[in-house]
């Protein structure tokens, strides 16, 4: 079989996954949720204020302040906002699968299983 063809199956398999579909399920309730998606507009409305600010040699730092302060705000409503937080976590599962799946192809091509070392730092994620 060719590996193009094996890697639509592979392909095929994740995306019946349910670590998947809990991240598709996550993302439609990540957009359809009206709250967070005005507090994401307000953030990015505020972050073009910022540069604006920030480019400008009159730059008025009293503005600055308001504007970052804003910012933290929304960006404190965005990330404890359920669905953005089932999101990330759906994310995070997909990342693991996705981590677990290319070691295991790395393990097959280099014949190497590896192995922990303990340095996390070189790690694709092994716990």
């Amino acid at each position: 079989m060719d590996v193009l063809e094996l890697a639509a199956q592979l392909g095929d398999a994740l995306k019946q996954d349910v670590r998947l579909q809990a991240l598709e399920t996550a993302r439609k309730g990540y957009e359809a949720d009206r709250q967070i998606q005005a507090l994401v507009i307000e953030y990015e409305v505020q972050q073009k204020a910022m540069e604006k600010q920030a480019a400008d040699p009159e730059c008025d730092t009293h503005l600055v302040d308001m504007i970052r302060d804003r910012m933290n705000e929304l960006y404190a409503q965005i990330t404890t906002n359920e669905a953005y937080l089932a999101l990330e976590a759906a994310q995070n599962e997909v990342n693991a699968l996705m981590n677990t799946v290319n070691r295991t192809i790395t393990q097959h091509i280099t014949g190497d299983v590896g192995g922990c070392t303990h340095d996390c730092s070189s790690c694709s994620g092994c716990h």
